[in-house]
């Protein structure tokens, strides 16, 4: 594999591969960013030597999701290349291995879909996880739609979709968020033990299994970013939305109209 990938840094320690996003100073999230993720997560399927991968990303915060607030030409996310962003996002849950997220900080909106990708995610307690988009004015996407569910159920994902509520680390222990909850100055150690206990095991076996437990997971992750594509073109023009993205960018709830 190669050393990096865009903002995507790629290291190897015996069978699992580390691939650390680093794209100060909230890992927003960008088409080439998620292209280039999901190429480095192919590159680790057609390795025979490689058998788990550990999600992390650098600085105090894991993924703020897509930049809605900095204009498109300052690094913004470009609004019509929604549909490309979630063609590559649906590529990362079509991966074959195994993959342990490390959240060290905020997980928000976009940034919730990553760590959703994983198998298994490791959190510090500074984490927070929250599914934002109706402060937005916005619908959720990224797949969340159908990722979220298959991980909290659909009584606590809709808790999480309708309200924006912030879900401390604790919490999201307790709803099976997260598997494990370690020290912020271990959370790596936690993260790489975990990948050493996945990669001890018979690499052929492990996928099989993977494969079955998520079986259709990748189809539904397309059809419903077909789905959440289309309600934020919806919105998109919306009164609402506009006041939602200064709402957030000002730091105070927005006064929605309902237009």
């Amino acid at each position: 594999m190669r050393a990096a990938y865009g903002d995507v840094r790629v290291s190897i320690e015996g069978h699992v591969a580390t691939l650390e996003i680093d794209r100060p100073p909230n890992n927003h999230v960008t088409v080439d960013l998620i292209r280039d993720l999901a190429d480095a997560l192919d590159d680790v399927d057609v390795d025979q030597t490689l058998r788990v991968v550990l999600l992390c990303t650098a600085g105090k915060v894991f993924c703020g999701g897509a930049d809605l607030v900095t204009p498109p030409g300052e690094g913004g996310l470009i609004v019509d290349s929604t549909k490309a962003l979630y063609a590559q996002a649906a590529r990362l849950f079509s991966s074959r291995k195994p993959i342990v997220a490390l959240v060290q900080g905020a997980a928000v909106g976009a940034g919730l879909g990553l760590a959703l990708v994983a198998d298994f995610r490791i959190a510090a307690p500074e984490a927070r996880f929250s599914a934002n988009f109706v402060k937005l004015g916005f619908h959720p996407g990224f797949g969340t739609t159908a990722s979220l569910p298959r991980v909290v159920g659909e009584q606590k994902a809709a808790l999480m979709f309708l309200t924006g509520r912030r879900i401390k680390a604790d919490q999201a222990l307790d709803w099976g968020l997260v598997d494990e909850v370690a020290p912020l100055e271990n959370l790596r150690e936690a993260g790489m033990r975990m990948a050493n206990e996945l990669a001890e095991n018979a690499p052929l076996a492990v996928q099989a299994t993977r494969a079955t437990l998520r079986a259709g997971l990748a189809d539904d992750v397309r059809a419903q970013t077909d789905l959440e594509a289309a309600e934020q073109a919806i919105l998109r023009p919306t009164n609402d939305f506009a006041e939602g993205v200064r709402a957030v960018a000002e730091r105070r709830p927005g006064r929605f109209t309902g237009t």
